[in-house]
C-alpha cells in the first residue's frame, strides 16, 4: 500500500529552484534511499515529505489526504505521532540524559512521566545503548548520540521515518552498526523509512533508490530495486 506520494512539487530558494516538479511514491514498510549529490534537493524533499516544508507548487499526500496544506499546527503534531525525523547530527538536547532525550516527545504527547522514561528505556536497549541512559550528550561517542537520537525518533512509533544522512558525521563502523540497527527496527515493525544519502554503501541497505539530479528524479534509470540490482534489473 502506498503510504506517501509527491506530486509536480516544486520548491525554490528565492531565484533557485531546489525541486522541480518531483513525483514519488513510498510503500508502506519501506526503506526507500533517496541519493543524489549535494546541492540536488534530496533534503529539501525530505523536508516537504515530513511537513517541515510548504512546497511551491504540487502536493504530498499521506494515507491519501493532503499534508502540504494542513496547517502548521497540524502538521507538527504528525511530527509527534506519525512521523519521526533523524538528522545528521541527531540534535539531542544537551542539558538532558539520554533518557530523557528519547522521553521527550512523550511527555509533550502528553504522557505520563514514568511511562515516557519506561518507553525510553526500551528504546535505548534496542539500539544498545542502555548503557548511556543517565548520560549527557557531551558525554557519549558520536556512535552512541546518533542512536539515542534514533531511539527518540522511533519512541512515539510512528509509521514513516525520515532520516537525513543519518550516518554523515559518523565513521564507517559506527555508521554500519546504526544502519543495521535501524533497518531491522523498520523491518521488524513495518516502518516505512525515507532515507536521505549521498552514499552508495548507505544506499545499499534500502529497500529501493531514487536519484535526484538538479531537482527532479533522475530519467536514467537510477531508481533501483536493490532487491534486485545484483542483476540489473530496475524499477
Amino acid at each position: 500500500m502506498t503510504l506517501l506520494q509527491a506530486r509536480g512539487l516544486v520548491k525554490s530558494y528565492g531565484p533557485t529552484p531546489a525541486l522541480r516538479g518531483v513525483d514519488l511514491d513510498v510503500a508502506e514498510g519501506e526503506i526507500l534511499a533517496v541519493t543524489g549529490p549535494s546541492g540536488c534537493g534530496k533534503s529539501t524533499l525530505l523536508h516537504c515529505l515530513a511537513g517541515i516544508l510548504r512546497p511551491d507548487a504540487g502536493e504530498v499526500l499521506y494515507g491519501g489526504q493532503r499534508l502540504d496544506t494542513r496547517s502548521e499546527a497540524d502538521r507538527s503534531r504528525l511530527r509527534r505521532t506519525d512521523f519521526g525525523v533523524l538528522f545528521q547530527f541527531g540534535q539531542l538536547v544537551a542539558e538532558l540524559t539520554a533518557a530523557e532525550n528519547v522521553a521527550l516527545p512523550l511527555l509533550l504527547a502528553g504522557r505520563g512521566r514514568r511511562e515516557a522514561r519506561t518507553a525510553a528505556l526500551d528504546w535505548l536497549e534496542r539500539l544498545d545503548v542502555a548503557d548511556v541512559a543517565d548520560a549527557r550528550p557531551g558525554e557519549m561517542s558520536g556512535g552512541q548520540q546518533q542512536r539515542c537520537a534514533a531511539a527518540r525518533a522511533l519512541v512515539t512509533g510512528p509509521r514513516i521515518l525520515f532520516a537525513d544522512e543519518p550516518t554523515g558525521a559518523l565513521d564507517a563502523l559506527a555508521g554500519e552498526r546504526l544502519l543495521a540497527q535501524l533497518t531491522r527496527v523498520a523491518h521488524e515493525q513495518r516502518t516505512s523509512v525515507v532515507l536521505i544519502t549521498h552514499d552508495d554503501a548507505v544506499a545499499a541497505y534500502a529497500d529501493r533508490e531514487v536519484a535526484l539530479r538538479d531537482g527532479v528524479v533522475d530519467p536514467t534509470g537510477l531508481g533501483v530495486d536493490m532487491s534486485t540490482a545484483a542483476t540489473g534489473e530496475r524499477r
